[in-house]
């Protein structure tokens, strides 16, 4: 028999699922309900208001996220040269878009929609270190980016990504290695010195 915890959990999961099939307008408890398969009035047992609902959602998402990010990281040695890089991220991305990885993936952007106007999701959703943020830090130091603007580029060169991967849900198409090369030129750049009198 399903514990409190494990139903949450299938609960969550199922919400997941409504919110990136029906949008935000279509996540009610009974829709979730329905997608888990269970009795009618379960979900509000568990998740009393809407806001309970989303928040339990968010966390799981989170929790998914961070978990595939963590197993990325530690199967991942950190890349030899920029086109092994980029192609990891391509690979990253590529499980974005497809199945589980795409249902997650729409349901992240339409919460992080939401947390413009709810501040207390946008903290759970703000990006946390991982395995496979950190491959990426070690990566760039590695290859002579300095410490103190190795993270900074890392967030940046992550972010542009998600960028990628937002676009391609949207319309249409995959990110291929190609896609992700500028962007890891771009966070291995040196910045050239200030030439007098600009």
């Amino acid at each position: 028999m399903p514990t409190p915890t494990d139903r949450r959990t299938a609960l969550a999961d199922a919400a997941i699922a409504v919110l990136a099939s029906q949008g935000m307008r279509g996540l009610t408890h009974r829709a979730v309900d329905r997608s888990a398969d269970l009795p009618p009035g379960t979900t509000s047992a568990y998740f009393r208001t809407r806001r309970a609902l989303l928040t339990a959602l968010v966390r799981r998402l989170v929790a998914l996220d961070q978990a595939e990010l963590q197993e990325a990281g530690r199967r991942t040695p950190v890349p030899r040269d920029p086109q092994e890089l980029a192609a990891g991220i391509a690979a990253l991305s590529a499980q974005r878009l497809t199945g589980e990885g795409r249902t997650r993936s729409l349901a992240r952007y339409a919460c992080a929609i939401e947390s413009v106007h709810h501040p207390e999701l946008r903290e759970i959703l703000t990006p946390r270190e991982n395995a496979g943020r950190e491959t990426v830090r070690a990566f760039l130091t590695a290859r002579g980016v300095p410490e103190a603007d190795a993270d900074a580029r890392t967030v940046t060169l992550l972010t542009c990504v998600d960028g990628l991967v937002f676009d391609r849900l949207v319309n249409g198409g995959t990110v291929s290695p190609a896609d992700v090369t500028g962007l890891v030129a771009g966070a291995l750049r040196r910045d050239a010195p200030d030439d007098a009198g600009r």
